[in-house]
């Protein structure tokens, strides 16, 4: 699945906590919450944000 970044995610992206420091990270995790998708990740930093996390 391909996102397209959208201003829906950068404005979410700005009003996340800084749990994680990785800006494209934080974009991911913005992403994943607007959209309401699971985000697949080996990185344990993501289980600080309300995502659904597929480990991979």
């Amino acid at each position: 699945m391909t996102l397209l970044m959208e201003q829906a995610h950068a404005l979410k992206t700005a009003s996340l906590p800084h749990h994680h420091k990785d800006p494209f990270d934080r974009l991911l995790i913005a992403q994943s919450m607007v959209e309401a998708v699971p985000i697949m990740t080996a990185d344990p930093t993501f289980d600080l944000y309300d995502v659904d996390v597929i480990v991979g």
